[in-house]
């Protein structure tokens, strides 16, 4: 089997995207020192589930991710996300059994999800 262990965000303008997921989601951004402009992405503690990744300038148009990020309120993170300058793309809806889901966009047009867990969501 395997699993993601890693994620890539591409950005127009990475001092504003790294602001848009500091102020939404607390996440926390360490310029690489390699031979490109690169943010390593730490996302939560090592100890919890999850990913970490990274952030680099967008190098063709089009060029994009979706990922989905576990959280405990989709709604607070969705209020989180529109306060830090994010826009919903899919109100949260139920995925019967599995949980709640939203769409939104970042600063910088990346489209994400929001997943909050509840098998009693119908």
């Amino acid at each position: 089997m395997s699993r993601v262990i890693h994620f890539e965000i591409p950005a127009d303008n990475p001092d504003r995207a790294i602001a848009f997921y500091t102020a939404a989601f607390g996440w926390k951004f360490h310029k690489w020192e390699g031979p490109m402009p690169y943010w390593l992405v730490t996302t939560g503690p090592n100890e919890e589930p999850g990913i970490n990744g990274g952030l680099l300038s967008r190098a063709h148009p089009g060029q994009g991710t979706v990922n989905t990020i576990s959280v405990k309120s989709v709604d607070d993170a969705v209020a989180a996300a529109t306060k830090a300058g994010g826009t919903v793309a899919l109100p949260k809806m139920a995925i019967p059994g599995v949980g709640w889901l939203a769409y939104c966009m970042d600063t910088e047009g990346n489209t994400f999800g929001l997943m909050q867990a509840d098998t009693s969501a119908k």
